[in-house]
């Protein structure tokens, strides 16, 4: 046996340990590891808020705990405002559900020619297996609910507790990362970080503006309509169709369409209707205009990049994916480099179709080549242009008429 065989099946299973090892542990690490990447963004997103107040003489501590604290109030105001408004339409809908079947049987019974009665309805449902097996399992999970709850709080802490932590050290931490760099790449990381900060916040600053427009538009409509909980539900649909991007705004108008259609059916059809309208004033005229200078990126890309973060992270990718890939856009930007593109008539979609427009190609790339300008309108050569007596590699193909 080679002496080298041993240390070299050592060394092998070794590294397969350490793998193992780290495969498991990232495994079991993923949930914070995510709950991290969400307090970093969200950090990047309060970051502008937090320099203008430290600027300003306060501590970046008590600013970074104002912010977040305004922020965590928001949340909570709407959550609770939104609840109430859930809890106040369910009870409604109970006490009215007697009035609503009442109508449904009527109509089955002139439409069907049948007999059917609320009484044996509701016996049927009563005693139904479906419904007896529904209520048992809904008694056992309640357990687990209690226990997801809990879990999300514990999330949404750690997140804002991390978030807090990068924001009020975000120039503690830009140090320590400068402090692992060569003086040469310093630089270029904090002005990554500077397109990061930029891009983040402006996507969602952006988001907010386009947020509040829609749930202004939302009330009024609603409000017109006489549908009740206006205000709690314009709330809810400005900010599920800005912070769920691409079918956002036709899952937020679920809720108000339902409860339009508690008032009045027709009333479901004109919300629904201004739900597709307003969103196609708002991809075509108001988000261009709003996100022109934060987050210009192509609509396929966005489309692309929520969908990739949807695969990969799920809803939390989706949230994330633009500002990401729109500050990967501006960083590469920033520091790759572009040439002028050729005056070529393929450039803009046409096809070279006849031997003129061959030879306009190569005069202007000639020409390009020398340094002169490109002039377009030059005569052809079989018109007597100056070109015609010159010599040179593309003088052959000036009296070829072939494409």
């Amino acid at each position: 046996m080679p002496r080298w065989l041993p240390r070299a099946m050592v060394l092998a299973l070794a590294l397969i340990a350490c793998f193992q090892l780290g495969s498991w542990a990232f495994h079991q690490l993923i949930g914070l590891l995510i709950n991290i990447l969400i307090a970093f963004f969200l950090a990047l997103a309060i970051e502008p808020a937090v320099g203008r107040m430290a600027a300003r003489g306060m501590r970046r501590g008590l600013a970074t705990f104002l912010v977040v604290f305004a922020v965590l109030a928001a949340g909570a105001g709407f959550v609770v405002m939104l609840g109430s408004m859930l809890a106040g339409q369910i009870i409604d809908m109970v006490e009215d559900f007697p009035q609503y079947l009442d109508s449904v049987i009527r109509w089955i019974n002139s439409t069907f020619n049948t007999e059917l009665s609320r009484v044996e309805v509701q016996d049927s449902l009563l005693r139904s297996d479906w419904l007896r097996r529904y209520v048992q399992n809904s008694a056992s999970g309640v357990l687990d609910i209690s226990a997801t709850v809990l879990g999300g709080l514990f999330k949404l802490l750690t997140i804002f507790l991390f978030s807090f932590y990068f924001a009020a050290d975000g120039p503690r931490l830009r140090r320590a990362i400068c402090s692992v760099l060569p003086p040469a790449k310093q630089a270029e990381a904090l002005r990554a970080w500077e397109i990061a900060v930029d891009k983040t916040g402006g996507y969602l600053y952006s988001r907010g503006l386009m947020a509040l427009i829609s749930g202004v538009a939302h009330y009024v409509l609603l409000e017109i309509l006489g549908v009740p909980y206006a205000p709690a539900l314009a709330v809810w649909v400005g900010l599920v169709s800005q912070f769920i991007p691409t079918i956002g705004t036709y899952l937020a108008g679920a809720l108000p369409m339902l409860i339009a259609f508690t008032v009045n059916p027709w009333y479901a059809l004109w919300v629904l209707g201004f739900v597709v309208i307003y969103q196609q004033f708002e991809n075509y005229v108001l988000q261009p205009k709003l996100t022109a200078k934060t987050v210009d990126i192509h609509p396929a890309v966005a489309f692309g990049s929520v969908v990739a973060g949807t695969a990969l992270l799920g809803a939390v990718g989706a949230l994330i994916a633009i500002p990401a890939v729109a500050t990967l856009q501006a960083f590469l930007g920033a520091y790759v480099k572009r040439y002028a593109v050729t005056d070529d008539p393929r450039v803009h979609g046409h096809r070279l179709r006849d031997g003129r427009a061959v030879r306009r190609m190569r005069r202007a790339l000639h020409k390009g080549r020398n340094g002169s300008a490109v002039d377009e309108s030059a005569p052809d050569a079989g018109k007597g242009g100056r070109d015609s007596g010159e010599g040179g590699p593309d003088a052959g193909a000036e009296t070829d008429d072939r494409p």
